[in-house]
């Protein structure tokens, strides 16, 4: 289904019952990732998944894709579609979005889940560059669904990428939602990064999966969302905490 969002006809679909959770995909992908893994939190959420703008089923539109841009749409989102603070679950660049919401908008988020993600450019291995292509099968995947046709795809990457590439770090001492960090140890994010952004937002969690890539969604489907489903349910009650102690 459809909704204006930002002036922006946003896709969107809702699934289950429950406390709401927000699905937030990975960079020149769309929800149709989370088919396969996270879909299962319908089991016990109201899962929203929704296209950013230029991704999947959402078309583009002038104008810049900066992080204050797409955490207003998301803002936006939350007020409108969701009606009001949900947990947020991230996925590489989807879990940008996410970090930026959560420090510009505390009082939208419930949990915040962030996955393979960064929140400064230095923390990725690489990045999309300005004038670059994506792969063949990233290029016909967008055609499947994209309003705005495979021709297209060049204008959103350009933009994209750019955005990517700026100098912008986000504030994680400003978030206070509570903060789960997944990681992986062979990751296109820097495993020192990931820990930094662990340390950086109070009271985070942690986990890195082991022999797991940037597609821990495909390659550990399961474990994936038990860890989820076990942060968005229950309090961490360490036996005997150390940096939690105070």
């Amino acid at each position: 289904m459809y909704e204006d969002v930002n002036g922006v006809r946003t896709w969107h679909e809702v699934r289950g019952g429950g406390e709401p959770v927000v699905l937030l995909h990975g960079g020149f992908s769309d929800s149709r990732e989370f088919g396969p893994n996270l879909a299962r939190l319908a089991d016990r959420f109201r899962v929203h998944t929704v296209d950013r703008r230029g991704h999947g089923r959402t078309p583009d539109v002038p104008g810049p894709v900066e992080l204050d841009v797409l955490a207003g749409d998301l803002a936006a989102f939350l007020e409108r579609v969701v009606g009001g603070p949900a947990h947020l679950v991230g996925f590489s660049a989807g879990g940008v979005v996410a970090l930026g919401l959560a420090q510009r908008r505390p009082d939208l988020v419930r949990r915040l889940v962030v996955l393979n993600t960064a929140f400064a450019r230095d923390g990725w291995v690489f990045l999309p560059q300005p004038g670059g292509e994506l792969p063949a099968e990233l290029a016909d995947r967008y055609a499947e669904v994209s309003p705005d046709g495979r021709d297209h795809l060049p204008v959103v990457v350009e933009k994209y990428a750019r955005a990517a590439n700026s100098d912008e770090v986000v504030d994680l001492a400003a978030i206070t939602a509570p903060t789960l960090v997944l990681g992986s140890d062979d990751d296109i994010v820097h495993l020192e990064h990931t820990v930094a952004m662990y340390r950086g937002v109070a009271g985070a969690q942690l986990a890195v999966l082991p022999g797991t890539s940037h597609l821990m969604l495909f390659e550990r489907p399961e474990l994936c969302a038990s860890l989820i489903t076990d942060f968005l349910t229950t309090d961490a009650r360490p036996l005997m905490p150390i940096t939690r102690a105070g």
